[in-house]
Parts: C-alpha cells; structure tokens; sequence
C-alpha cells in the first residue's frame, strides 16, 4: 500500500451562512472549534439548511484525492455501527479505499463537523468529534501500518490519553510518517508536542503559514525558511494567494497559485493540497512537481461544494 491515512472519522454536514451567524454564535471565522456537547451541537444545526452531506475528516479527505490518483491506499478512523457509521465506511469503499477498522456500537455517535461557508467562501468548522476522538492503540493496525510506505496522520486526532498512545503506536510501525498541523487551534493547544514530532520524529509536515509561524514563534517567514533548511526534513507549507513551498534541507521549491479561478467553497483545499503533493512524492517526482500537483488538486476542490472531488471534475 502507499499511504495509509490514520485520522478523524468525521462526516461532515455542509451549510451556508452569513457572517452575522458567525458572529451572533461567538465562533472565529475560518477556524475550528470543538464542541464537547452533543446537545450544543444539535442546537447550532436547528433552523440551518444542509447543501450536502458527506463522509468527511481532513486525512480522510486527502486519502480518497490519493485513491483518485491511481494509488493504493488505506485509511483508519473510529466510527460507531449507527446510521452515519455505515455511510462513512460506504463513501470510503465507494472511493476505493481500504478501511481498516470493524465498527461496533459505540457509547458516543460518529463524529461530525458542521461546515459554515460564508459568502466569501471561507469555511468555519464545528466539529463534535464523537466516537472518533476515542481513537485507542487497540484501534490502529501495526500489520496494515507496516504494510504501507507512508502514514498520513492529522494534527486534529493528537490528543492526550487514548488518541496519543494510538499515535505513538503508528509513528513506531511506520516506514515513513507524514502528518498535518490541522489548525492554528491545534497548534496553540499542543505546542510543545507538535515541535517535538516536527523536530524528531516525522519525515513529513504539512502546514499553513499561520501554523508554522505560531509553532517556532517566528517573527517572519525568513525565520520559517531557516528553521526548514536546519530541520533537514520535508516541510510543506500553503501560503494563501503567495501559493506553496517546499523545504527539504537546502533544497527549496515554490509554486504559485492558479489565477481567475471561479471560487465556490474553500473547504478541503489543505487537504486535496496534501493529496497531490502525496501523490507525486510517492511517485518520486521532483519537490517542484509535487507542489504542482498539489495546487492543481486544491484549486479543482474550492471550485465545488465540499471536501471530496466529484471524479468528472
């Protein structure tokens, strides 16, 4: 197998606001928040108008963009045997993607994320993780992890307790690991930890320019570039309208994004980012390429409701 994604099972649940709601709910726009309350949850989703529903979660997103390229892949997240449980595992076997978790019934409900895309296109998440943040080593194949020349793992699943042992355990079967920051929210929360993997013990970091500033506390992008090139390790990171970079050592690649492009909704555009990116390092093209790749893989997302690329596209 290629890539083995190990993330949060989240079906998410995708709606249009206007700022006002944003605002009048106490939530920052683009960002993500987790809910702890089922009942709080529900209460934001009353009077809403759903556009979509699909089977969602940032690794799982990016692992179906690799099974779209042609890879053989495989993903681990925790779902609950209800209603929503078998349509996350449904969507996953749908895209060609092997699933490697046996669902039971659960004490929690399968996580889902509530979506808001405001008229410029920008999404803020609310994500009641559910049964997926309860991901435990007991979870996580050693044999299918080993199997796989790369793990994908998501800075969203960290968490102390359960979800870090599993974490542990896939870092230490892995060949190659590979993980993404998520999200400033994830950052500022676990900071300490996440410079330590950066540091020692992932081959691969995926991040925006906010996370990666926030995390090394840099005072601008040259300190970025500095701490990359001594890292000697992968980092890719996403920089909005200035487009993507590449560090790995001294050897540094930069692509811009695609202009003109008819934006419909920014949600997963870090993910099929990573995606194309993941597609051509497997594939073993050049860092220039990869970065290519992975632009062209984000700019066809945000062109279309949703996380996961309708294959016609």
């Amino acid at each position: 197998m290629k890539i083995l994604g190990i993330g949060n099972a989240i079906v998410d649940v995708i709606c249009k606001v206007d700022d006002n709601f944003i605002t009048q709910n106490g939530l920052t726009k683009s960002t993500m928040k987790l809910i702890f309350d089922e009942n709080e949850f529900k209460k934001l989703l009353t009077n809403l108008k759903i556009e979509k529903t699909v089977s969602g979660g940032s690794v799982a997103n990016s692992i179906v963009g690799i099974s779209q390229l042609g890879n053989k892949v495989g993903f681990i997240g925790k779902v609950s045997d209800d209603d929503l449980g078998s349509k996350y595992e449904e969507g996953l076997k749908k895209e060609n993607v092997e699933y490697f978790y046996s669902k039971k019934k659960e004490q929690l409900p399968t996580g889902t994320c509530l979506i808001l895309v405001t008229p410029d296109s920008e999404r803020t998440m609310c994500t009641f993780l559910g049964t997926a943040g309860k991901i435990s080593e007991s979870d996580v194949s050693s044999d299918a992890i080993k199997k796989s020349e790369i793990i994908f793992l998501e800075g969203y699943l960290w968490d102390e307790g359960e979800p870090k042992k599993a974490f542990d355990k896939a870092i230490n079967n892995a060949n190659k690991v590979a993980m993404s920051l998520s999200d400033q929210f994830c950052v500022d929360r676990h900071k300490p930890h996440f410079l330590d993997l950066v540091k020692n013990k992932l081959d691969i970091t995926f991040s925006n320019e906010q996370e990666i500033i926030s995390l090394i506390d840099a005072k601008n992008f040259n300190d970025v570039i500095n701490f990359s090139k001594k890292l000697r390790k992968l980092l890719v990171i996403t920089r909005g309208q200035k487009g993507a970079i590449a560090i790995n050592g001294d050897e540094v690649a930069e692509c811009g994004i695609k202009k003109d492009l008819k934006i419909v909704d920014l949600t997963g555009a870090g993910d099929l980012f990573a995606a194309g990116f993941l597609h051509g390092h497997v594939n073993n093209l050049p860092l220039n390429q990869c970065l290519e790749k992975g632009t062209e893989m984000s700019s066809k997302i945000i062109q279309q409701i949703g996380a996961r690329l309708n294959i016609s596209d």
